[in-house]
Order: structure tokens, then sequence, then C-alpha cells
């Protein structure tokens, strides 16, 4: 099995159900290869060698809340230290028709959520790994017609602790018919850990509903983190999703978007910016699967020094699936010769009357433009930056409230090459 699967599975045989098939799969197929179409560009050979201890029934390490405040996002509160839901520094109170229930308190919702989540095939490894051991993480519920007001904050933070922990949540997202939600996806944390986390979120959104997800990723840099967030979006409803991967030293992001009713709509705005040896990969799949749906994905991609970006954009136009207008842009910038970038749009069309377009650019900053910015008296670390800045600002250029995408630019900025870099 391997060190990893070996210290991950250790000691639990006792599983049942749902989790026993997820532990034999994992088993069965190992975690994905080379020869793995799906992380064909991120190896595990180095994680297959780690050990990790399972996450404690309590942190040990809890932070202020002035820690992982967000401008603008104040409305109810749930607190993950290293895995671990943490009551006292969450707020569960939440608008008329919202229902928040962490599963380490309601491990019975959890053994529902459970059900029909189980992969296939080794590229779903994290997701089989996720199910056999998840034992925290919370389901969110909106009521048909509610609005849930103000965003609810979850926040996932790493902490150090006496050993490299291994963490697995889950998250599970409903919104009724015509129900209204804003949810902000924070993780963070120091450097002076190397956790493994692996969150599993699925999110279902019935008739005329709309969620607006915005995800921050500024987690650890010595960590890693990996995220498989899938959406079935029903008729008439919306889903806006916006990314920054700032953090963690390896990271791997799923985002697996179904538009499954009449009219359901996308719009993915997202950016990762690497330096060091970070390694992020982005994989989305977006399938139109009824008629006159729409998808508008615009992502970013700067790398620095020798990280590496992946980002994998997948559309597929199903039969019957007439009139979807579809739209992915990809654009990246490399700030040293040493740093990679592999981008692959996939378009697949098998419908009548549609509207597609993908493309995909990799680069480098503009030297006429930088020419022009040190003619006007600016330095040359500073011209890059704002040229950088520049190039990334479309990804939250229509982020509300404005004192919220503020704070996302300062966090931007604090990741883009400094003076002598």
């Amino acid at each position: 099995m391997g060190a990893f699967l070996d210290s991950m599975l250790a000691g639990r045989d006792g599983l049942g159900g749902v989790r026993a098939e997820a532990a034999a799969a994992l088993l069965r197929d190992g975690l994905p290869g080379p020869r793995e179409e799906a992380w064909k560009y991120t190896s595990l050979r180095a994680l297959e060698q780690r050990r990790y201890a399972p996450a404690p029934g309590e942190a040990t390490d809890v932070p202020a809340l002035a820690a992982f405040a967000l401008p603008g996002v104040d409305g109810a509160r749930l607190v993950f230290v290293n895995g671990v839901f943490q009551p006292a520094l969450s707020d569960l109170q939440a608008a008329p028709g919202v229902e928040i229930l962490p599963y380490r308190e309601h491990p019975g919702q959890l053994d529902k959520d459970l059900e029909g989540h189980h992969g296939t095939g080794s590229a779903d490894a994290f997701l089989r790994l996720n199910t056999a051991l998840v034992e925290d993480g919370a389901s969110i519920r909106v009521v048909a017609g509610a609005d849930a007001g103000a965003p609810i904050h979850l926040v996932i933070l790493g902490a150090p602790a006496a050993a490299d922990l291994a963490w697995q949540l889950r998250l599970q997202v409903e919104l009724g018919a015509g129900a209204r939600l804003s949810l902000v996806e924070h993780h963070l944390g120091n450097d002076e850990h190397a956790h493994l986390g692996n969150l599993v979120a699925n999110y279902v959104l019935g008739a005329g509903a709309r969620l607006e997800l915005l995800q921050v990723q500024d987690a650890g840099e010595r960590a890693t983190l990996i995220r498989r967030g899938s959406f079935h979006v029903g008729e008439d409803a919306q889903l806006a999703a916006t990314t920054l991967e700032a953090g963690a030293q390896m990271t791997r992001h799923d985002f697996r978007v179904h538009l499954a009713g009449r009219g359901a709509r996308l719009e993915s705005r997202g950016v990762f910016v690497l330096h060091g040896r970070q390694h992020a990969d982005t994989h989305m799949d977006v399938r139109h699967e009824a008629r006159d749906t729409s998808s508008d994905v615009l992502w970013r991609g700067v790398a620095d020094q020798r990280s590496r970006g992946v980002f994998h954009g997948a559309i597929t136009i199903a039969e019957g699936a007439d009139g979807a207008d579809a739209a992915l842009s990809n654009k990246n910038l490399l700030l040293s010769p040493q740093a990679e970038i592999d981008t692959q749009p996939a378009l697949e069309i098998y419908a009548d009357e549609v509207k597609a377009a993908h493309g995909a650019t990799v680069g480098q900053l503009d030297e006429q433009a930088l020419f022009y910015l040190r003619t006007r008296g600016i330095p040359l670390d500073a011209a890059r930056r704002i040229l950088v800045s520049a190039f990334c600002s479309a990804v939250f250029a229509d982020l509300q409230p404005a004192v919220l995408r503020e704070r996302l630019d300062e966090l931007l900025a604090t990741r883009l090459p400094q003076a002598g870099e």
C-alpha cells in the first residue's frame, strides 16, 4: 500500500457500509499514478512516502477570532482547526430558513450525506479516502424561497501540532427552489506545519436558486490541500464562484459543475499566484446537460521562481443541450525562466445550435508596457508588480462588497514578486 495508505487506514478494520466500500476500493486501486490522465501533471510519489497522524479529537492551538476575519463577511461562522469543529469560535445563528448542522454534533446527518458518493477508479482516490475516514464537516440547507442574507463564513485553519496530521472534511450544501446563499470558504494557516487536508463539498441548487461562492485559499506554505467541489445546478439556477489560490505547498482543486436544468448558469472567476516551489493543479469540468444553459469561465495564473501551475478546463455540451452558450478563457504569466504552467482547454460538443469558445495563453510580461512605465519614472520592480496586479484584477472586478475586494487585492499583492526577488 505504501507508507501513506498504511498510515491512513491503520486500525480502521472496523469500518462498515459505504465507508468500508470506499476503503476497499482505495486499497484495490491505490493513488493515481502518472498514467492517470486526470493526474498527469501532478505527481504523488512524494506524498506516497509520507506518514500522517489522524486529526485529534480536539485542537490544541486555538487562534483568536481576529486571525481569520474578512471585511464584509459577517454572517454565521463555522470554524475548523486541523479538521476539528470549534464551537467556541463558531456562530451558528443564521437567517430564518437556514439550517447549519456540524457533523461532529450530528453524526447521523453525516451518515446520510455520505450515501451515493463513492467515486470510480484511482482518479477518485481522495474522494474514497474522505468517504472512508471523514468524521467532521457540516450540512448547510436553505429552504425554498429563503434568503440566507449575510455571507456564511466557513473557516478551515491549519495549526501546529506534535506531528503532521491528515484531516478529512465533508460539506453538504443544498438550496431549495428560489433560495439564496452567499458562502465564503476560507483556508488559512501558518508555515509551522505540513498537514494534509482533504475537503469534499457537494452542492445542490434547486430551481431558480442562486449561490455566490467565494473561495480564499491561503493555507500554510508547507501544507498539502486536496479539494473537490461537485455542483448540481437546477433549472434557471445560478452559480457564481470566485476563487483565489495563493497558499499551500501542493494543492489540487477539482471543480465539477453539472448544469442539469434548463437555463442553468455558471460564472467562474479564478486566479492562482505561485512562488518558490509551490504546485497548484486546478481541474475544472463543466457539463451542459440541458437546453439553454450557459457557462462563463475566466481564470488567470501567475508563476514565479520554480513554481508550477496546472489548469485543466473542460467543457462538455451533451446531446440534447441545444442552445447552450459556453466560454472559457485561461491566461497565464511566467515571471521566471524556471517557472512552468501547463494549461489544457478542452471542448466537446454533442448538440446543435450552440455557441462555444475556449482559449488559453502562456506568456511573459509585455516588454513595451514595462518600458512605458519605466519612462514615467517607475522602478522596474514596481512596474512589474503593477502589470501583474492589473493582469489579475479581472478576477475580482465584480466582487462585492468593495471592502472585501480590497482585502483580497491586498492579499494578492503580498504574493506578487517583491523588490530584489
